[in-house]
């Protein structure tokens, strides 16, 4: 089911590989979905406005519109208190590979509908220079 996926994504092919070989884990249905129907592009091309792996992007809640700072990370790296959002949770999925001013959707587990604004992508390693990490 396509639910999860809304819009246009675009991936770095470094985040491209790294996801599509995480190891000993299951690939979510939406995720792999995600990466099936991505664009791909080098990582010194992706524009800056778009939500990639180790991206701090601030949201807004369309409801309530309150704001918060994520942190796209891998699962490794994941501390939702924190604001450390696993790729692999529905709100990463959401997130990952779409532009500044889009509204990200994706589906939690419990068949409840989440979404939020992607008002600013704070830190976007690529758009610093950093293309390995």
């Amino acid at each position: 089911m396509l639910a999860t996926i809304h819009g246009e994504r675009t991936l770095t092919e470094l985040d491209f590989v790294r996801l599509g070989k995480l190891p000993g884990q299951q690939l979510p249905p939406a995720l792999t979905e995600l990466l099936d129907a991505a664009d791909v592009l080098p990582s010194r091309e992706v524009p800056p406005d778009i939500v990639t792996m180790n991206s701090q992007v601030e949201v807004e809640d369309p409801a309530t519109h309150q704001r918060q700072k994520i942190t796209l990370c891998y699962p490794g790296d994941a501390q939702p208190g924190e604001g450390f959002v696993s790729v692999l949770s529905p709100v990463g999925i959401g997130l990952l590979g779409v532009r500044t001013g889009t509204l990200a959707r994706w589906q939690m587990p419990n068949g409840a509908e989440g979404a939020a604004r992607v008002v600013a992508v704070l830190f976007q390693p690529e758009a610093n220079g950093e293309y390995t990490r």
